[in-house]
């Protein structure tokens, strides 16, 4: 039996902005929050500063129009980066426009970089001969830096990376790994997966009681 259009009417997701971007009159902005003093002394700031200088802004801001006023836009996510914006000098920028006047899809819903996801990010820039010093200068780091993220998933197995790949944690975490049998890696991963506690807290009873054999490079007792 097949459904009405009525049904199928009401079961459809209503889009939460525009399909395109419009641009607007930086001064036309108007935020929903204040911007705390220290903001612009924070990391996060400095990074989103450093990635808009280099390779321009990645994900835009999402205002709505302001009803009393439709000269206006609301600034419902994107705080840092019209600052950042303002600081260089900016005067317009694109902007999602959305349809409600909500604030907390976008500050709740966060897809934030693992370091597996930061690291094949890295490594697939610099096999399209992004210059390292143009990637660190984009993510606010040292050069050295860069080396050490791209080889952050050397001597890890794959098992291991797999369930790690969207798990925020220490990079620390894969020094300890590192060490440690492609078995115990795929252990211990599991174990980071299921504590609910701090990777590093989890990992220090379990590195380095265990025993030798468990290492990845383990010299075999004299006869």
């Amino acid at each position: 039996m097949s459904k009405s259009p009525d049904t199928d009417a009401t079961n459809m997701i209503a889009q939460a902005f525009g399909s395109d971007f419009v641009l607007v009159p930086i001064a036309s902005i108007l935020p929903v929050k204040a911007i705390e003093k220290t903001a612009k002394a924070s990391h996060k700031y400095r990074q989103i500063a450093a990635s808009i200088r280099e390779i321009g802004l990645v994900e835009p801001p999402v205002v709505i129009q302001d009803t009393r006023d439709t000269n206006s836009y609301l600034l419902l996510d994107g705080h840092l980066r019209i600052e950042v914006l303002r600081d260089l000098g900016q005067t317009e920028v694109e902007c999602l426009l959305s349809t409600d006047d909500e604030a907390f899809t976008y500050n709740k819903r966060i897809s934030r970089l693992s370091p597996v996801q930061e690291q094949r990010m890295i490594a697939k820039a610099i096999e399209r001969n992004v210059p390292r010093d143009k990637i660190a200068r984009a993510l606010d780091i040292n050069v050295r830096s860069v080396a050490r993220k791209v080889q952050l998933l050397d001597g890890i197995c794959q098992e291991a990376i797999g369930l790690l790949k969207d798990k925020i944690c220490p990079m620390a975490v894969f020094d300890v790994l590192r060490k440690m049998s492609p078995l115990r890696q795929i252990e211990a991963a599991e174990l980071l997966i299921n504590a609910n506690t701090s990777p590093s807290v989890t990992l220090r009873p379990y590195w380095p009681e265990r025993p030798r054999r468990n290492l990845r490079h383990h010299k075999r007792p004299n006869a």
